[in-house]
């Protein structure tokens, strides 16, 4: 029931990632039921492809998060994460971490997002936003999720994680990056090519980005300008296509105990589809107790 087009966008999106999904694959849809299966009817498309669950609450855009998250417990994030609990942004990483909860050893669980590579490929940028403020060792634990998360739901083999930097040097760079280099070119847990700026981003340099959620966030969201500015000017470029959040669907939150995935607030058809994809692919490469591992 969440996001600027809800509920409308989010059923459109089901009913695309349906066409999609294996057999054995089901979707549950949480929220208005009434008004769901009003909006399948419209599209001609049958109620009986999916699973309801009806929820009677909506968290607003303004809302407190940990306030809204408590306050309305039978909103659709709030139910989702307790089915998510128990098996069968904002609210969403307050969800994560009050109901799915992190992983044992994990400090700081953290939101990533995918760069394009200017020749082919992508890369995994992460923390994009979820720690505003870090220490040295969430750094290396970041690490850590890209790593992982470029091996097994990408396929990339031996993921080159590098530190975002103002410089390549070694020594270079602020406190938390003067910190946090030695201890990731020492933790052997994953391949560490040392520092990267930020006109590497969209190169071949490395296939992990490690930074702060600040500046992972405001790299993001200066990545997103690429193809609205584009459009805006009618340029027609396959590489600033790439930038189209749409293809990528969401942002995963690593670190917490069950995959979970924060979709733009805008997100179309077309997004939530891909978001429900990206999900399959983390569920099916059992990216969760890989990370488990990691950290027990």
């Amino acid at each position: 029931m969440g996001g600027d087009y809800a509920p409308e966008a989010t059923v459109l999106g089901a009913i695309e990632a349906y066409k999609v999904l294996s057999a054995d694959q089901k979707l549950v849809l949480i929220g208005d039921k009434d008004q769901t299966i009003s909006i399948l009817h419209e599209n001609n498309f049958s109620p009986d492809n999916f699973d309801f669950v009806h929820t009677t609450e909506v968290i607003g855009m303004g809302e407190h998060p940990t306030k809204a998250v408590v306050q309305k417990p039978n909103s659709s994030i709030s139910v989702g994460f307790k089915l998510l609990k128990e098996g069968s942004s904002g609210a969403m990483l307050v969800g994560a971490m009050f109901s799915v909860k992190a992983i044992p050893g994990v400090l700081r669980p953290a939101i990533t997002s995918v760069m394009p590579k200017l020749e082919e490929g992508l890369g995994i940028l992460v923390d994009v936003g979820a720690n505003a403020d870090c220490k040295p060792e969430y750094l290396v634990q970041f690490g850590v999720f890209g790593s992982l998360f470029a091996q097994y739901v990408y396929n990339i083999p031996n993921p080159r994680v590098a530190l975002v930097n103002i410089g390549e040097e070694e020594e270079k760079g602020n406190l938390l990056c003067q910190a946090a280099y030695p201890l990731m070119k020492e933790s052997g847990q994953f391949n560490f090519v040392g520092n990267a700026e930020g006109r590497d981003l969209f190169s071949d340099l490395a296939d992990v980005f490690v930074c702060d959620g600040f500046t992972g966030n405001v790299m993001l969201k200066f990545a997103e300008s690429f193809y609205v500015i584009s459009r805006k000017k009618k340029i027609k470029d396959d590489f600033f296509d790439k930038f189209n959040y749409e293809q990528y669907g969401g942002s995963p939150i690593l670190g917490v105990n069950a995959p979970v995935v924060v979709g733009h607030g805008i997100s179309n058809a077309e997004a939530i589809k891909n978001m429900v994809v990206l999900c399959r692919d983390m569920v099916e490469s059992d990216l969760t107790e890989k990370i488990k591992l990691a950290f027990q």
